[in-house]
């Protein structure tokens, strides 16, 4: 059956191809918001609709379009400050909500005449941090340091590292010009902005979270500095905030977020992402903003993006698809996938985008839509009581390592082929049991994978360099696994899924079976003014990760690949090749 609904605009136009049983439950629901006259509830800021906690506290991005044009002349005059003055470069040193917008943009945009180019760097990697040092030019580098609270780890780290650079390269007297703060009012970011004599700062709404924050400084001053028209890109976003305060079905967002609530509850949880190639980056974005607000107390909905094809008869009834189609370069091969989607009973929501610009709609439509869906679950929305304790157990280990020179010693349960396998103790006794005889990499890969079940999904977590060959590696593991076991196959690369799907893997449904990927660093790269590198950090957080994911119950396994990495991921992926066969 076909669900249409329409609004004045045409970026607010969905369309839904829905089995029977569902379609009924949402109209009962829309219905149900109607009649409670919840839409409007949500305007003022009701915490009722979700757990009557401090939810109400959260949802300044309602109104952040209008207010955030009271700053557009200065976010500008930025811009035209930098162009005039030669610089090539832009270098956004973010996490999480401060870095996943402008990573859109950078990818959707690309570099615009005139102006400098935006990179986003928001990984402790140290071959990332290295990697994307040398892709700018440090004379001609503006660094926009993006934190919300001011005291998010990676931030600061960049920030130490990058200043220190520009320092040594421009000179102390110079080096605070070439940097601009986006922080909320108050914070440790912006003390140390005022120290250090930068250029600008610019404030953030303190009711606004990370992951809700794209409309706002942390979304708009990079897209100024890259030469978006910024008028333009809001009056988009204003009409879809206009067509949200609608009470029913016409609602887009509204429409959204429940067909997503009503699915989720029904067991279809796993949100499948299908984005035009020139809008593709919007899927990185979203995977925060809905695995971070929805995945908590055992219940969730579980983003799955840029997956490999795989035949219809692989995807289980655990399925939800979101086609986002760019009507300017819609994809031949997607339209046809879509279809058969269609044809085959799977649930299907086709969102129209008329053109790039049009992202700045979806941003509000799709924030809007997670707010009601988390309603319609029953959760808090705007909470991520996961990614805070990976973080405590991050900082455990990075004083640790302060205090005594090294991290805490570990020993694999399991070292064959060149890989070190580690888990924790109840995860390491089940997989040891499951491989029997088998005291391989490929037995115990075996065992691990033999856990999953009908609803399941596979999270295949990569603290390493996020770079197109060790993607493609991870793909074709991710692809093996899908065909293999029909299910659900998520790719993450650590730490910045920390602050983004890591709080749906560890607090949502206990239905990820989780692979870790470590690897040694070739360079441990210092940080200025610390005692411990990059490359400790992100062991660090690797650790702490795993060990929430195990308090949580999780079944989850690390393969550490040792010092060349692509080597390892060859190995690794045979291994699993093989095991799937067996």
């Amino acid at each position: 059956m076909s669900q249409d609904s329409r609004t004045a605009g045409a970026v607010t136009r969905q369309q839904a191809s829905l089995p029977a049983s569902m379609e009924s439950q949402i109209d009962a629901t829309l219905a149900s918001w109607q009649e409670q006259d919840k839409v409007a509830r949500l305007w003022q800021r009701d915490p009722g609709l979700w757990t009557g906690a401090d939810e109400g506290q959260w949802l300044g991005w309602l109104d952040i379009v209008a207010q955030i044009r009271d700053q557009i002349s200065s976010m500008e005059e930025l811009a035209r400050e930098v162009a005039k003055e030669g610089y090539t470069h832009c270098l956004l040193l973010g996490m999480g909500g401060s870095s996943l917008c402008p990573e859109v943009l950078k990818r959707t945009f690309g570099a615009l005449p005139q102006r400098p180019e935006l990179f986003v760097l928001d990984s402790t990697d140290p071959a990332q941090v290295l990697a994307f040092e040398k892709k700018v030019d440090l004379t001609r580098c503006l660094f926009v340091v993006s934190s919300k609270s001011g005291s998010t780890l990676e931030p600061n780290l960049f920030l130490q590292y990058f200043l220190d650079r520009a320092k040594t390269t421009v000179g102390p007297a110079e080096a605070g010009r070439r940097f601009v703060a986006v922080t909320d009012p108050g914070s440790k970011l912006e003390a140390v902005a005022k120290a250090e004599n930068f250029r600008r700062i610019f404030a953030g709404v303190p009711s606004i979270g990370g992951r809700y924050s794209a409309l706002s400084a942390f979304g708009m001053v990079p897209a100024a500095v890259m030469g978006l028209d910024l008028k333009r890109f809001l009056d988009t976003a204003q009409g879809m905030v206009d067509a949200c305060r609608a009470p029913g079905a016409e609602n887009p967002g509204l429409a959204l977020g429940v067909t997503l609530g009503v699915a989720a509850l029904a067991g279809r949880d796993k949100l499948t992402l299908l984005t035009s190639p020139g809008i593709g980056a919007l899927g990185g974005w979203l995977e925060q903003l809905i695995a971070e607000s929805t995945g908590k107390e055992g219940k969730g909905i579980i983003p799955v993006d840029l997956e490999p094809k795989t035949a219809l008869a692989h995807y289980g009834k655990d399925r939800i698809f979101v086609y986002l189609r760019l009507a300017t370069a819609p994809d031949p091969a997607q339209e046809a996938t879509v279809a058969a989607l269609e044809t085959a009973g799977q649930p299907v929501v086709r969102i129209a985008v008329p053109g790039t610009y049009d992202i700045a709609a979806e941003f509000f439509r799709w924030e809007f839509a997670t707010a009601v869906a988390g309603a319609v679950l029953g959760i808090h929305t705007f909470n991520q009581p996961d990614v805070e304790a990976s973080k405590i157990e991050t900082r455990k280990l990075t004083e640790a390592y302060e205090a005594t020179g090294a991290l805490p010693s570990e020993a694999p349960i399991l070292e064959d082929a060149g890989l070190k396998l580690y888990s924790d103790p109840r995860n390491a006794e089940e997989i040891a049991r499951l491989a029997g005889s088998e005291k391989t990499l490929e037995g115990y890969l075996h065992a691990h994978l033999s856990r999953v079940k009908p609803g399941d999904y596979l999270a295949l977590l990569g603290y390493i360099e996020m770079n197109s060959a060790h993607e493609a590696a991870l793909q074709e593991i991710r692809a093996s696994v899908l065909e293999a076991k029909r299910i659900a196959t998520c790719l993450g690369f650590g730490p910045r899924f920390l602050h983004s799907t890591g709080q749906a893997y560890k607090g949502g449904p206990n239905s990820a079976v989780v692979l870790q990927i470590t690897c040694d660093d070739a360079v441990a790269l210092p940080v200025p003014g610390q005692d411990y590198t990059f490359s400790v950090v992100k062991a660090a957080q690797a650790r702490g990760d795993f060990e929430v994911l195990a308090e949580r119950g999780r079944r989850a396994l690390r393969v550490h690949l040792g010092a060349d990495t692509m080597a390892g991921l060859h190995r690794l992926r045979a291994a699993i090749t093989t095991a799937l066969k067996a």
